[in-house]
């Protein structure tokens, strides 16, 4: 099937929508069963979607997973409450006390969090590497090393990776390459053909699309799933029917969505990359984006999130900008329908394998759905407002 064909209909087996056109929301816990037999049965199968228990999965939750391994060509797909969880359950499902893992400097910053506090505890060392490293990450890997850890872009600076220089690196030593693929979607990256193990996803963004249901999944093959779902089953991790229902209501028009997304900010940004005061736009479509090479190979599509730097700037003026804005809000998520902006003051400080030294704030936009034209005339008054405080 087509890729539109498979958005329209993935995830709507009939023996999760028992007829109806959407899967519907299953509220259960506690599942009985007539005979010991029938028992038996759903506990040896509860990693191929037999019905034994609530937090395993009910028929809404395994109809998502279904769907996201036949939108990344996976075998398999274990659901959580966010995507934070999702990282956190992958990780912890592969790394032992005494391993070492990889990751890219440019992370999300509840992932360094997590390196820095919960594996440091655990006796899990973490080397933080330039996400530009590509093939020489080979240099970087030790006699303990487990995992190597990319995210393309990076969600706040945007840098794209060479994936295919890593995971060959990383598959010669035999270890595990995870992927936060967010920002590429099931659609415009798939990992598994690139030779990612596990493609993470946090499900709240452009899956869900509505700003209102907190998901996180991971895809993987077969032979990685019993011990995924095994390990994140012990840790507590579930989804709620209705969040998952909600994901498959967002993944029937993600292709719409995203189109309209990249279109509305890729006006957006050539907009930006006009202005006096703007240094350089860092969206993968653009060359001034470290990794666009990797993005205009590997990708098919962009999104509405990119970031742009300033030329110079202060913390009065980007509160200036940011506090008047009418169409932008301010808020730390991304992947809805809605326009967000956030300014980046302490990149420099959390950044351990590579400096930053842009010459003024960096400031991340999402670019929603809302008319190009009243986006623009916004952002522009926001400049007049930072002008105005420098």
């Amino acid at each position: 099937m087509k890729e539109d064909t498979i958005i329209a209909s993935t995830g709507r087996n009939k023996k999760y929508t028992h007829g109806a056109v959407n899967t519907p929301v299953y509220h259960a816990s506690t599942l009985t069963f007539d005979t010991v037999k029938q028992m038996k049965d759903a506990y040896i199968n509860r990693h191929k979607g037999a019905l034994s228990y609530g937090r395993r999965g009910n028929p809404t939750t395994y109809a998502l997973s279904d769907a996201m391994c036949e939108l990344e060509g996976a075998d398999g797909c274990f659901l959580y409450p966010s995507g934070l969880a999702a990282i956190t359950g992958a990780i912890l499902s592969f790394a032992n006390s005494g391993d070492h893992i990889l990751m890219a400097d440019g992370v999300y910053e509840p992932t360094r969090a997590l390196c820095h506090k919960t594996l440091k505890r655990m006796n899990i060392a973490v080397t933080f590497y330039d996400p530009m490293i590509g093939a020489d990450i080979a240099e970087l890997i030790q006699d303990n090393t487990k995992i190597i850890f990319v995210e393309s872009p990076c969600s706040v600076t945007m840098e794209v990776q060479d994936i295919p220089a890593i995971t060959q690196a990383a598959h010669a030593r035999n270890l595990l390459v995870m992927m936060d693929n967010t920002w590429g979607t099931p659609l415009h990256f798939k990992p598994f053909d690139f030779g990612v193990d596990f493609s993470i996803h946090a499900g709240t963004k452009y899956i869900v699309g509505h700003s209102d249901a907190m998901l996180g999944t991971v895809s993987t093959r077969a032979a990685h799933m019993e011990q995924l779902s095994d390990m994140s089953y012990q840790m507590g991790y579930c989804v709620s029917p209705d969040d998952a229902y909600l994901a498959l209501r967002g993944i029937r028009t993600l292709k719409v969505r995203l189109r309209q997304h990249e279109q509305n900010a890729l006006k957006v940004a050539k907009w930006l990359e006009g202005r006096p005061d703007v240094d350089h736009i860092r969206h993968p479509a653009f060359a001034s984006c470290p990794g666009h090479e990797y993005w205009k190979r590997d990708f098919t599509g962009a999104n509405g999130l990119f970031s742009f730097v300033m030329k110079t700037g202060n913390e009065a003026a980007t509160t200036a900008m940011m506090e008047g804005m009418k169409h932008f809000k301010m808020g730390y998520s991304w992947g809805g329908y809605e326009s967000l902006i956030l300014t980046y003051y302490g990149i420099k400080n959390y950044r351990t394998a590579t400096g930053w030294d842009a010459p003024g704030p960096l400031v991340r936009l999402h670019i929603g759905l809302e008319d190009v034209d009243d986006l623009i005339a916004d952002l522009e008054q926001g400049f007049m407002r930072f002008n105005a405080k420098l």
